[in-house]
């Protein structure tokens, strides 16, 4: 009844039969080539790299080689290799630690300006001195870092031992006279060892030194026939001058500031009584939440089945943690409502929060949240510079400033933290360095405060410090004299004071914008070289931490430090 359906019906079946026995004869034929060509093997220093890098980048222990289960792994991918032995393992890892550093040394050495942050870590009854290493590439002006060293300490954390520390691994990786700065937080120790050994008292004691020998030449002429002073040598041999060790320009951490401003400055708010009433009501029972969630199963189940959240408990050593905490019952409350807050308080035993107490729990995490934001911009390696701790920290001002206008309990903390932030960063608002970098940042320029005694004292470092730079070039053109014995009294052009007055009035903020001037340029990335905060450091330690632990707590110290900066290093090194 239909003949075109049926002759196109016959066309499309004879078409699928062809195709299939067309793909039979291509398998048949692929199995036979298959069959004639074997698998391809990999080659033992293929495998051994593999293992290498599988060791290093997840930190995994040495006798991971020695497993049955590993070997028989790597045997079942590649028949008839033998895995690399743990001996075999330490020495290639001591071997790829050392063409590492010889990297990273080579990557230092062409730049002019670094960096350095330090600290100390102590772990299974074991101390160690970590530091790292920051510098900015003057062609694409991004940031760059390494890990130079985790080296164990021994003995007392004196203010010698750090001192000869971190000379050592500026030495090892002849970056001795390259560091402009070295973060840490305020320890004591950490402190006099800059103070006795840093550049800035080196320079002072010498010029002390020139200074009495110049008064001793002047008035010991006329004393003895001879002009010979005796002096005790046992004494002068025994005498510390400072030369012992030389340590770069030291800088405290401003998180660490920040985080005292935080703890300790925000206590004194306790002195208003009615603040104290309510500040010891609310976090009495935020404590008491804390603790049950975090003791007992149950309790925390019962927090997740109402908020699907689980409660945050503030650790003393970790930065923001307690306005974290804080936050997290507050977004509990906004999310789920005041209603879960209550069943939560009801199933832990613990006193509901009255509406006073709410409300103070919300100023006082609004009030700690500028404080919070300024401690994450801080402590950033990779977008964040010396120039970004003034700004910061005068905004955090005027944010708090901001706030008095509606609080109602939390004016005492605002004034306290006010208080504390002017005590332990004054004298970083006089130092004309940390100011000129602020200044040399195309985002701040002088638009970040209106003290024009502040803009002053950056602005004469600036000039001073360009001066060098038309000394140079006029030094270069001085041929002229011979030529022209009065050419010095021509009016010469001060190109840059006229660099300086362009970048001021430069409308771009991108820090791109800083090629197209090249002495202002090269004095920003000078300036801005150095890190606010010591993160970087407390960054490598907690890595240090999931390697160096409990079970691997005989690890030698050599091992240990070699496969921790392989981990933090991978850049540096090419398994291939």
């Amino acid at each position: 009844m239909h003949p075109n359906y049926l002759k196109n019906y016959s066309k499309l079946t004879a078409q699928k039969r062809k195709i299939g026995t067309s793909t039979h004869a291509s398998s048949s034929k692929q199995l036979k080539v298959d069959s004639v060509f074997p698998v391809k093997h990999v080659s033992p220093v293929t495998v051994n790299k593999a293992i290498l890098r599988y060791i290093i980048q997840g930190l995994h222990p040495f006798s991971t080689v020695d497993l049955p289960s590993f070997k028989e792994l790597i045997s079942t991918l590649q028949p008839g290799i033998s895995v690399i032995t743990r001996p075999t393992l330490r020495s290639k890892i001591a071997e790829a630690a050392l063409i590492m550093k010889q990297k990273v040394t080579a990557a230092m050495s062409e730049v002019e300006w670094i960096a350095t942050t330090t600290d100390c870590w102590t772990a299974r009854r074991k101390s160690f001195i970590g530091v790292t290493a920051h510098w900015i590439n003057p062609g694409s002006l991004e940031r760059h870092s390494a890990a130079l060293a985790c080296k164990r300490l021994m003995g007392s954390h004196t203010f010698e031992v750090l001192a000869s520390a971190m000379n050592d691994i500026h030495s090892e990786y002849e970056i001795r006279d390259k560091v402009v700065c070295t973060t840490t937080d305020s320890g004591s120790n950490f402190m006099k060892a800059f103070r006795v050994f840093g550049v800035e008292n080196n320079d002072i004691e010498t010029e002390a030194r020139r200074c009495e020998s110049d008064d001793t030449d002047s008035e010991g002429c006329g004393e003895g026939s001879d002009g010979v002073e005796f002096q005790d040598a046992s004494r002068v041999l025994d005498q510390d001058d400072g030369f012992e060790f030389q340590l770069p320009k030291h800088q405290k951490c401003a998180c660490h500031l920040l985080n005292l401003v935080s703890s300790v400055d925000a206590q004194k708010a306790l002195s208003n009584e009615h603040y104290k009433k309510l500040y010891r009501s609310v976090f009495g029972k935020c404590q008491a939440l804390w603790n049950k969630s975090s003791r007992s199963a149950l309790a925390a189940e019962a927090v997740e089945s109402e908020s699907r959240l689980q409660l945050l408990r503030p650790n003393q050593t970790r930065w923001n943690s307690t306005f974290m905490a804080v936050d997290r019952i507050l977004q509990i409350c906004k999310e789920a409502g005041e209603g879960a807050l209550r069943n939560i308080c009801t199933s832990l035993e613990v006193p509901m929060f009255n509406p006073a107490e709410m409300l103070f729990l919300t100023e006082w995490a609004n009030t700690m949240r500028p404080v919070a934001k300024v401690l994450d911009i801080l402590q950033a390696e990779t977008n964040t510079q010396l120039g970004w701790l003034l700004p910061s920290v005068h905004q955090l001002s005027l944010k708090l400033q901001r706030l008095h206008h509606s609080l109602r309990y939390c004016d005492p903390l605002v004034d306290a933290l006010q208080q504390g932030i002017q005590t332990r960063f004054k004298h970083m608002f006089e130092d004309p360095e940390i100011i000129a970098a602020a200044i040399l940042l195309p985002k701040f320029r002088t638009s970040w405060t209106n003290d024009e005694t502040i803009i002053k004292r950056g602005m004469d470092y600036i000039r001073v410090h360009l001066e060098p730079l038309d000394h140079k070039k006029e030094l270069a053109n001085s041929s002229s004299d011979d030529e022209d014995f009065f050419a010095s009294l021509k009016p010469t052009t001060h190109e840059a004071s006229k660099e300086l007055d362009g970048y001021l009035a430069c409308v771009s903020d991108t820090r791109e914008s800083l090629l197209t001037f090249p002495a202002i340029c090269s004095l920003s990335i000078k300036t801005n070289t150095p890190l606010p905060a010591s993160a970087a450091c407390e960054r490598l330690f907690s890595t240090a931490g999931l390697l160096f632990s409990p079970k691997r707590a005989r690890l030698d110290t050599n091992n240990f430090e070699n496969q921790l900066l392989l981990k933090l290093n991978l850049r540096f090194y090419n398994f291939e």
